[in-house]
């Protein structure tokens, strides 16, 4: 019985800590997005990036009170999508020469690793892992 609350324990840090670096994530992107350029194919760009960008957290925040498991893997596949889509938009606006190369290197590579939390996930909550 200790065992499972230590698991449980465990578990619930995890899933606190995970919570809190994606809102540290979208608090980021926001300053990052707020810096962009003023001019018409930056903000265009940047609206979708905001879109996609806090989608991910708040899906991820919905299925925290998923109804079931497929309701629950449901919403992390919208995160896994939204952080893809994210993906793309960092990397046009750092090729484009719209802004701080280092700093879009910085969240294509924090979206790579919570793509790769969220893909994990769903193939543990689909049991093919």
């Amino acid at each position: 019985m200790k065992y499972q609350k230590y698991k449980s324990n465990i578990k619930n840090y995890k899933t606190q800590g995970f919570k809190k670096r994606l809102y540290n994530f979208v608090l980021r992107l926001i300053e990052f997005i707020d810096k962009l350029p003023k001019d018409r194919v930056s903000q265009r760009i940047g609206d979708q990036l905001i879109r996609s960008g806090t989608s991910i957290l708040g899906n991820y925040i919905e299925g925290q009170s998923a109804s079931s498991k497929r309701d629950y893997t449901n919403f992390f596949n919208h995160s896994l999508k939204s952080a893809n889509e994210s993906k793309v938009w960092v990397a046009l606006l750092r090729d484009s020469k719209r802004t701080n190369p280092k700093e879009a290197n910085w969240f294509l590579k924090e979206l790579d690793e919570i793509s790769k939390i969220f893909a994990s996930s769903i193939l543990t909550l689909k049991g093919k892992r």
